[in-house]
């Protein structure tokens, strides 16, 4: 690759890097697998850097080559052995101790309820409301329909609500 290609790729990379780490973490919930997705998703990336870089928001199809590595990995059965559930990027909010450990607190329920969600349903909620993301561009970048999107953010989101109200009596 020519030197103006790597420095660009360089650039590209370092920015876009903790987006895709949160995107990946919060898909996978495992660091390690989401370091991994990271790593592929950018090695894809960097042997097609040259046409890449003329796309009109490399970040965008970054974001398609992550989801697609991720399904992919999600269909080999052997991958799925071991998971990890530390999440070592994650920071407290809140200026006292009490806002901050109810703000931990509050990450942790909803961290475990997320981690319940099957993949696939995980996978969608975080496309559309983490990632903020238009229906028709997560049906674009799953290979499905608007209505399967629609239908399976609508399980995710109920059964999201299930789990949170369940953690919220047994904090009663």
């Amino acid at each position: 690759m020519k030197a103006e290609h790597e420095e660009s790729f360089r650039c590209f990379a370092e920015a876009a890097m903790p987006r895709l780490r949160r995107l990946a973490f919060a898909s996978c919930r495992d660091p390690h697998r989401a370091d991994d997705l990271v790593q592929s998703t950018l090695e894809k990336m960097y042997a097609a850097w040259p046409r890449v870089e003329r796309v009109e928001d490399p970040g965008a199809y970054a974001r398609t080559v992550l989801v697609r590595t991720l399904i992919s990995e999600q269909r080999r059965r052997w991958w799925r052995a071991e998971t990890s559930s530390a999440d070592p990027h994650g920071e407290a909010g809140g200026s006292s101790v009490a806002l901050a450990a109810e703000a931990v607190e509050t990450r942790l329920v909803v961290a475990e309820a997320l981690a319940r969600l099957p993949e696939r349903q995980r996978l969608v909620v975080v496309l559309r409301f983490l990632e903020d993301l238009s229906v028709a561009a997560v049906a674009e970048l799953l290979g499905c329909s608007e209505g399967t999107v629609k239908s399976t953010s609508h399980d995710a989101v109920k059964a999201l609500r299930v789990s949170l109200d369940f953690f919220a009596g047994q904090r009663v």
